[in-house]
């Protein structure tokens, strides 16, 4: 079914957004398909049919916690992505058991922590792949993370539903005012 003009330009808002967007963990993720996301999208746009600013709001946040919800694995592979990379580094960096803290050695220690530090990074780069995009966000890509910047969320819906009611309620007294 072909798009009209608005929910086409609607939809291309929520591209630009998700291309120029941070990660964070209610949005895409790596290794998650953005056309996959862009199709539930235009989906919604079609069947809730959003007029304004707060109603295409309202649909991406559906959106996002729809696919969230559908696509939680990711924080499983995140975890095991972690783990991988937890072990390469300890298997690859040296220990501190001859060294003292007075030693002239930690220069050396810190030559060879930096050498074999490089070695553990590079070989889970390789040994990972695209997954190891999920490494760089951190805690982003862990269900605290996500749990946090939903209860964030939450916080500004509650402010964003109560300045609305505000809202709604001086439109009436004015509307009132007007009888």
């Amino acid at each position: 079914m072909p798009l009209d003009g608005k929910v086409a330009l609607r939809l291309n808002k929520g591209r630009r957004a998700l291309k120029h967007g941070g990660y964070s963990a209610i949005s895409l993720l790596p290794g998650e398909s953005s056309a996959e996301f862009e199709k539930l999208h235009e989906q919604l746009v079609v069947d809730l049919a959003p007029n304004g600013v707060l109603m295409e709001e309202t649909v991406a946040t559906i959106a996002h916690c729809l696919w969230r919800r559908g696509n939680l694995r990711i924080f499983r592979v995140a975890e095991s992505v972690r783990r991988r990379v937890c072990e390469l580094r300890a298997a690859m960096l040296p220990r501190l058991d001859h060294v003292s803290p007075n030693s002239d050695d930690i220069s050396e220690f810190e030559k060879a922590f930096l050498e074999k530090w490089g070695v553990a990074e590079n070989q889970a780069r390789e040994e990972l792949g695209d997954q190891y995009a999920l490494i760089e966000l951190g805690e982003a890509a862990t269900i605290d993370g996500l749990l946090k910047e939903l209860e964030v969320l939450e916080r500004l819906d509650a402010m964003i539903d109560r300045s609305l009611k505000r809202l709604l309620f001086l439109k009436g007294l004015k509307s009132l005012d007007s009888s």
